[in-house]
């Protein structure tokens, strides 16, 4: 299954043209670079759309974001767009480096809800936890960094508000479930994807043949 890795820049000028204030915004000019494949039932039954995004922040005069897709995106007036096929073996390697931003949430046993995980001692272990069951990897703990965790708030569809927790997360994985893994690494991890969350941004750890 082909994967497309693209760079969006924005600069100041498209920036305001895009009228890009908030994760919303964000999500809505990511989204329109891309034809809808899906029918409204594969939607309601939560049928991945095959777009993950990460906005990776930038300066006064620029925004980057990242995106992966199993399809190209369309050209863009606004920005500059670069998009590359990712090579067949990049997912075949034992070990990354990694970063991430997630949306952790646990489900509290009493009410059922969704409750965010805080704190990043708590951050880290949630995702060691479910790392190796839910996604097809194991964390090395030693190495993983929770860098920055921040609340975001912005207004969804309608108008509906919507409040989401965002970490950022870097280090080192093995792989233990390769189909796992992989499904993880094309259709994204947790929650909040469709707001930039859940994109593993990967770069394989080469083996030195000299090392041994």
């Amino acid at each position: 299954m082909t994967q497309y890795a693209s760079v969006l820049r924005l600069d100041r000028a498209a920036v305001k043209a895009l009228k890009v204030t908030d994760l919303y915004s964000l999500h809505r000019v990511v989204y329109s670079l891309f034809d809808d494949i899906r029918t409204e039932t594969e939607k309601h039954s939560s049928q991945p759309s095959g777009i993950q995004w990460v906005d990776k922040g930038g300066d006064h005069q620029a925004r980057k974001i990242l995106i992966l897709s199993n399809r190209k995106p369309k050209p863009h007036e606004y920005g500059l767009l670069e998009t590359k096929t990712l090579p067949d073996m990049f997912l075949e390697h034992q070990r990354y480096r990694f970063m991430i931003t997630l949306c952790p949430v646990r489900r509290d046993n009493q009410s059922r809800k969704l409750v965010p995980v805080k704190g990043r001692d708590s951050i880290a272990d949630w995702f060691c936890e479910r790392a190796p069951i839910s996604w097809g990897f194991a964390v090395e703990r030693e190495h993983l960094q929770v860098d920055d965790v921040r609340v975001q708030e912005f207004k969804g569809k309608q108008g509906a508000p919507v409040t989401l927790q965002q970490a950022s997360l870097n280090g080192i994985l093995a792989v233990n479930d390769r189909p796992l893994f992989q499904n993880s690494f094309r259709h994204g991890i947790g929650r909040g994807r469709s707001f930039g969350c859940g994109l593993l941004q990967i770069v394989p750890i080469l083996e030195n043949p000299f090392s041994q």
